[in-house]
């Protein structure tokens, strides 16, 4: 017989674990998405990245002979994302942009999955970033280039109606520097601009004439900052305002310093990966991945009987789970990735096999099937948390100290461990409590 508190026990952790199973097979059903009944934002497919989709990985690197040692990192930062921007005018899924230090050399690793028109996307990334001021248009002159274009006049398709190239010229070669500076009252972020004594100048007329105007400022033809002049400024100094959050304002220092310092970059490798090749690594890695899962499941059932089959669905659950939230992010899967996830699998039942372990030597000591399982959980814990913590914080140096390729494996194998201490402590416990309750009074 169960008392009251054994049934309330067991009518929780069954109504809870069937909310897990429909969850479960909501997230199978968005994983494999390819169910007509599906809608349309659960149909789409996983994002692959450049090694099983196809695509090119370029290396570059940038002569920084003439940058000041404490810009260096700043102004790579700002190519980083000049970069980014570019390539995704090609409209590249998620591109890879990193910088890279090695022996001395500052290198640039560009990641364009799927891309095609190769020749141009080289072409574009190589050119230095070009940073220009531009003046405000009449009301008059940008009304009458928007009727144009409207009109699609082809003289004024590709015209901006709102702004001109200063005149004088004043480009980023006038810059020596952008920096972050903070208000020493209100403690709010703004950017500090210093030109050299000819920009300085050319600033000075373009402030005078363009009072209660904006300066426009634009890097690779795009605008990044739309300043407004509040008086004439001289001396080559201004600063930029505008209620920055520190991020924000820290963004554009490096883009105006992107542009501000020219950092020419030379491509010293090109490697191009069929989608043909990409393919068939991901259908291995897929094979891979099921014949991992097959193996584990057998071993469970061989050496636990029940409790590797409860385990087991606990395993199936994690799987599920963890490919619906790779796509639900998304995470952009690589090779290392489907490695660090196939690799999770078995980590998964790690925590299983010392629960069942620990449970096996209270069974050892006189204890029923229940109390022997509910001890295991309790003295297995410590251990589970501990190598787990360990792993995450393992993931986590990789994933901010390592290249694309780690990362991948980083992040996979760290959403896994966060979701199998889940599936491993909650699901397979609820399992057990709910289908062994019956064995509370009845010693071994």
């Amino acid at each position: 017989m169960l008392d009251t508190n054994q049934i309330r026990s067991k009518t929780r952790n069954l109504y809870g674990l069937i909310a897990v199973i429909i969850v479960a097979v909501v997230a199978g059903l968005f994983a494999y998405g390819k169910f007509d009944f599906l809608p349309s934002w659960m149909r789409g497919p996983f994002r692959l990245g450049l090694d099983l989709s196809g695509g090119t990985h370029l290396i570059y690197e940038a002569d920084v002979s003439q940058i000041p040692s404490s810009d260096i990192s700043t102004t790579m930062n700002g190519l980083r994302d000049v970069i980014e921007r570019r390539v995704n005018l090609f409209g590249v899924s998620e591109p890879k942009v990193e910088t890279l230090e090695v022996g001395g050399s500052h290198r640039l690793v560009v990641e364009l999955a799927g891309i095609k028109d190769i020749k141009d996307a080289i072409k574009l990334i190589g050119e230095t970033p070009f940073l220009e001021f531009k003046e405000q248009r009449s009301e008059e002159e940008s009304n009458l280039i928007v009727e144009k274009q409207k009109a699609n006049d082809p003289a004024y398709l590709y015209e901006d109606p709102y702004f001109i190239s200063a005149t004088p010229a004043l480009t980023g070669k006038y810059l020596k520097s952008a920096q972050l500076s903070f208000d020493p009252t209100t403690y709010e972020a703004y950017v500090s601009l210093q030109f050299n004594d000819e920009g300085a100048q050319i600033f000075e007329e373009l402030t005078t004439k363009n009072i209660q105007k904006v300066l426009a400022i634009y890097l690779d033809g795009q605008p990044i900052s739309l300043p407004t002049v509040q008086d004439t400024i001289s001396g080559g100094k201004a600063q930029i305002t505008g209620r920055f959050t520190t991020d924000e304002a820290k963004l554009l220092v490096e883009r105006l310093n992107a542009g501000a310092l020219p950092v020419p970059i030379n491509l010293v490798s090109q490697q191009s990966i069929g989608a043909s090749l990409g393919e068939q690594s991901f259908n291995l890695s897929i094979k891979a991945g099921i014949i991992g899962l097959a193996v584990v499941v057998v071993f469970m059932l061989v050496y636990y009987h029940i409790f590797g089959f409860f385990a087991s669905l606990a395993l199936l659950i994690y799987t599920v789970l963890s490919l619906a939230i790779f796509k639900l992010i998304p995470v952009t899967l690589t090779l290392s990735g489907i490695a660090g996830f196939i690799l999770s699998i078995g980590m998964a039942v790690d925590a299983n096999i010392l629960i069942f372990e620990r449970s096996k030597e209270e069974r050892r000591k006189g204890l029923n099937k229940f109390r022997a399982i509910e001890e295991g959980f309790n003295r297995a814990w410590p251990s589970i948390r501990d190598s787990n913590i360990s792993t995450i914080i393992t993931c986590l140096v990789l994933y901010n100290f390592t290249t694309s390729i780690v990362k991948g494996f980083a992040l996979t194998l760290l959403i896994g461990v966060v979701i199998s201490m889940f599936t491993a402590i909650t699901v397979t416990r609820s399992f057990l409590r709910v289908f062994m309750t019956k064995e509370v009074n009845s010693p071994r």
